[in-house]
């Protein structure tokens, strides 16, 4: 049954125009740094404002406060009677996990990074840029109440940076939620947990004596004020450098006190830090392409030594409002529900709190990708990444391309970017500079400029070797233009619409923009239940920019709206070919999987090799392969959840406890 949709004429709209937003302004906190003694800075004075002017309890006072603790008793006693051992025998093993995972923060580590990270940075890097008001907001939400720093997770590099910035403004040091990955990196490891760091397994499992100490440890931390609590919402790091979808554990449980009463607020700061250019680009890139991600090992920490003699541009972090969760909650949740039980007694969130904290955890991460700094590299690899899905191997003519990277910037700042790019030098310097920047990625030659595709090698290698480090390339290319897919991909989306829909009447447009966002929810911060609005500010925003005109019926494509539209639809291209090739292998495949089923693990390089084949010989089916992005685990595993939500391919639980996948009819064109 199709819902007719009555939208308001976009031009009467009161919409709040991107272009106005407000943001600080930014001070480099390297300048500082390069005038001044480094020895002087790291052993400087150091007083930070605390939670409600509290002295923090030592690190032994904090343990035997979680083992003491009401909650982990209940568990305690639960467990010894499901596994038939003593209490003390597990209290015993509740301690060996809090061993294992607790932070001892000492301030001489901490001054010992300061040094070093002060040495560092000044190498690798141009300018630390900071908006020092949202710093001033963060100390007031310290002493006021207790707060979650939630940065964005680009690189190993954000927790580092975040505690130099904190130590640097003297604001209290955070505790930080780190993988146990990093518990393996001998003297390191053992640094960071000086720093701050307390360490957690990757997944639970059903260990409930695990959950109780770690969610006990976290919370007790926070309701006494002991440290602002950072972790990073997306629980990894984006390899492609587009937010992912949000996780809820950790975020369900510092919410937890304030939802059960236990303190009055807690403010949740999102950070936002962007990278002019990534450490780890092109291990990124192998690691998309299938290549295993290198252990955390001081050895390799040493190797990675090299990376000092390259220049990595500038860092732009941004603090961003701090969000009360008490204002989240108002007219969401009813309270109440938490006085029927005693507190002590863990119970499973009620669906009212799980899409509470749902809506909560991608309004955060949206906050962030708002407040991402986008360089002019940026916009360059939009423009060299579709100049070389096109085949043009003669590359672009450097004026053409500053034009493009022009009309672009004009575009993106019309959308609301955050866009650093110096109006007061002239636009080819601009490009000049990024170019240069980057010039492991590109090639300039005669004035023209192309993708670095031709790698030099050692002696010969295989045609699939040849495409691979091709891909390397593309895809560290592709991770710049991602940082802006969040300006672009609801007008986007509408544009791929208008594309796709067989009239130009409204209500088909909006039921094509509903199935896109539907199918790449996956793939890009999409809210949850916000379909007509993501919809109507993207008609907000082409019927602002001239591209379109919209009465109640129709939507109209300007005579000036081609060449925006044309970008747009374009900038959707490289993720439906993706899902398009995934669903081919799936439909080519499907006699053998009914029979035999295959592991998502399995799966993902399986379609891998299908796609190379297909490459190398230039046939599939349907459609030339314009992208070598579509090689990327991450596009294909975000393929493959989309074709399960759509019903095309049907998960199943195997006898062994392995996930099988069964493909049903296809239902992408």
């Amino acid at each position: 049954m199709t819902i007719l949709l009555f939208f308001p004429i976009v031009g009467s709209i009161t919409k709040k125009d991107p272009m106005l937003k407000k943001r600080d302004d930014f001070e480099d906190m390297l300048e500082e740094r390069r005038n001044s003694s480094d020895l002087r800075y790291a052993l400087k004075c150091y007083t930070p404002v605390l939670y409600k002017g509290l002295t923090p309890c030592k690190v032994s006072e904090l343990k035997q406060m979680v083992l003491q603790s009401d909650q982990l008793g209940y568990v305690i006693t639960q467990v010894s009677k499901e596994k038939g051992v003593t209490s003390d025998e597990v209290t015993g093993e509740a301690a060996a996990i809090l061993e294992e995972m607790a932070q001892r923060l000492q301030l001489s580590t901490v001054r010992f990074f300061a040094f070093t990270l002060s040495k560092v940075f000044k190498t690798l890097f141009r300018s630390i840029c900071i908006n020092e008001e949202g710093l001033q907001r963060l100390q007031q939400a310290i002493h006021n109440h207790p707060v979650v720093l939630l940065p964005s997770h680009r690189s190993y590099m954000d927790f580092l940076l975040m505690s130099y910035i904190l130590y640097t403004y003297d604001l209290a040091l955070p505790v930080i939620a780190a993988g146990m990955d990093f518990m393996g990196m001998k003297v390191v490891g053992e640094m960071l947990r000086m720093s701050g760091a307390f360490f957690i397994r990757r997944s639970f499992g059903g260990d409930k004596l695990y959950w109780a100490v770690f969610s006990e440890y976290v919370k007790i931390m926070l309701k006494n004020g002991y440290a602002p609590v950072e972790f990073f919402l997306e629980g990894t790091r984006s390899r492609t450098a587009k937010s992912l979808t949000p996780k809820l554990g950790l975020l369900n449980i510092v919410m937890d006190p304030f939802l059960k009463g236990e303190v009055f607020d807690i403010s949740l700061v999102p950070v936002s830090i962007s990278y002019e250019r990534t450490l780890e680009e092109a291990l990124y890139a192998r690691e998309l392409l299938g290549v295993p991600k290198p252990k955390e090992s001081t050895s390799g920490l040493f190797k990675a030594r090299k990376i000092l003699s390259e220049d990595y541009g500038s860092i732009h972090v941004y603090f961003g409002q701090p969000v009360s969760v008490r204002s989240l909650a108002e007219s969401r949740v009813n309270r109440s529900q938490f006085n029927l039980i005693p507190r002590h007694i863990p119970t499973r969130p009620s669906e009212e709190i799980l899409s509470f904290v749902n809506d909560s955890a991608y309004r955060l991460v949206r906050a962030q990708e708002e407040n991402m700094v986008l360089k002019p590299w940026v916009l360059l690899a939009f423009v060299l990444l579709q100049k070389q899905a096109a085949e043009e191997k003669q590359g672009t003519a450097l004026d053409e391309l500053t034009e493009q990277a022009v009309w672009l910037r004009d575009l993106s700042r019309q959308y609301g970017a955050f866009l650093h790019w110096p109006d007061h030098i002239p636009p080819s310097e601009v490009v000049s500079s990024s170019l240069s920047l980057h010039r492991g990625l590109v090639r300039i030659s005669e004035g023209r400029v192309q993708l670095a595709l031709e790698q030099e090698t050692r002696g010969a290698i295989t045609p699939e070797e040849e495409l691979l480090n091709k891909a390397v390339v593309i895809l560290s290319c592709a991770s710049y233009r991602n940082q802006a897919l969040n300006v672009f991909i609801r007008p986007a989306l509408l544009a791929s619409a208008i594309h796709t829909a067989a009239s130009n009447r409204k209500q088909e447009i909006y039921n094509s923009f509903s199935f896109l966002r539907n199918m790449f929810s996956n793939e890009f911060i999409l809210c949850p239940g916000a379909t007509v609005q993501d919809f109507e500010e993207a008609c907000y925003l082409l019927v602002k920019t001239g591209t379109l005109q919209i009465n109640q019926q129709e939507v109209l494509i300007t005579e000036r709206g081609h060449r925006t539209l044309a970008f747009l639809t374009s900038v959707l291209d490289p993720f439906l070919q993706g899902y398009q090739v995934r669903e081919m292998h799936t439909q080519r495949h499907s006699v053998v999987f009914n029979t035999n089923g295959l592991t998502e693990k399995q799966f993902i390089p399986a379609v891998r090799k299908f796609i190379i084949k297909h490459l190398l010989t230039g046939s599939l089916l349907k459609c030339r392969l314009r992208y070598t992005e579509v090689l990327s685990s991450d596009l294909q595993k975000n393929a493959l959840a989309a074709l399960i939500r759509l019903g095309a391919v049907q998960k199943i639980k195997g006898y062994v406890g392995f996930t099988h996948l069964h493909v049903h009819v296809g239902l992408i064109g």
